[in-house]
């Protein structure tokens, strides 16, 4: 059998539509969906398929609809019988990871990131954070700049070599472009996210998240799953937990996760859900990589054509 890494995409990747080609021709997807509603207590179907847009981007909304999305891109490849030997997730996505190791339920993981998403929506109720994206320049340099903003701005995401995302207070990000770029960055690129992520304005939230967390019961995962605090594997539900109130206002380790995954013969990374936003960064990490994404019927064909054909 192939060696195949699931990858989950986070918040950013939503789109009106999403899943919707699942819910029409799956009966267990439709099933799914029409649950998720019950699970909410609100129409996240509605907002899926019909928007409008600015409902869908709002981060309550957001956030369990794209893992909804991913969940069932993932039932379908494990109908088909598709089974990886690691999962992680960017951001958001590390809940859909969890659903994919065993250690949450779909309905465990869709209702707890609504109360994430509630929680980071208040983080900033007058929207003075922003996040932005740095290209062309290392993270040595980028903190070196950084720092004169006395913790104002923090490196927030490392994606890739030249993609870096910092986050913090919006005018201090405005105030510290140009010497960002007089640094050597190619580009500062503001992001439309509705505050401070991954960054300790969040510290606040995750203490309340923690109280949510409680109340869950996770499960000790059935297969590698690398937590973006770390970039390694946890297997204990108590450290599971720390780690993911810990993501809230920690960076993410996109590249390093995918860097040490590289380095045991993996043949491909399947992007599961949403857009090809990971797909995209695994080829700046390795050019070389073999990647998919599943997030409708089409991608899931051309994906299930080369997974049986190698493996047979």
């Amino acid at each position: 059998m192939k060696r195949v890494v699931f990858m989950f995409p986070g918040q950013g990747s939503q789109d009106l539509g999403m899943g919707h080609a699942f819910y029409q021709h799956d009966d267990e997807a439709k099933t799914t969906v029409d649950n998720a509603n019950d699970w909410l207590g609100f129409d996240i179907r509605g907002y899926m398929f019909d928007g409008p847009i600015e409902t869908l981007t709002e981060t309550k909304h957001a956030q369990p609809a794209l893992v909804l999305s991913s969940g069932l891109a993932l039932a379908q490849l494990t109908k088909a019988g598709v089974h990886p030997v690691a999962v992680l997730g960017h951001s958001l996505g590390e809940y859909s990871a969890l659903v994919a190791s065993g250690s949450l339920s779909l309905e465990q993981a869709v209702k707890l990131v609504y109360q994430r998403g509630l929680l980071m929506e208040q983080a900033d109720p007058m929207q003075q954070g922003g996040m932005s994206a740095v290209l062309g320049l290392d993270e040595v340099t980028l903190e070196q700049v950084l720092a004169e903003t006395e913790g104002k701005v923090e490196v927030a995401n490392l994606n890739s070599p030249g993609q870096i995302v910092i986050s913090g207070d919006k005018a201090a990000i405005e105030a510290i472009t140009p010497k960002i770029k007089m640094a050597g960055a190619k580009r500062v690129i503001p992001l439309p996210v509705s505050g401070p992520f991954h960054s300790s304005f969040m510290r606040p939230q995750a203490e309340k998240f923690q109280a949510v967390l409680s109340d869950v019961a996770i499960c000790s995962p059935d297969i590698p799953l690398l937590h973006n605090v770390t970039a390694k594997e946890a297997t204990q539900p108590e450290q599971i937990k720390s780690l993911l109130i810990e993501q809230l206002y920690s960076k993410v380790r996109f590249q390093e996760s995918i860097e040490q995954l590289l380095g045991q013969e993996i043949d491909a990374f399947v992007e599961v859900g949403n857009k090809k936003v990971l797909s995209g960064l695994v080829k700046k990490i390795d050019r070389k990589a073999r990647v998919f994404h599943v997030e409708d019927i089409d991608s899931l064909q051309a994906f299930l054509t080369w997974y049986k054909e190698e493996s047979e």
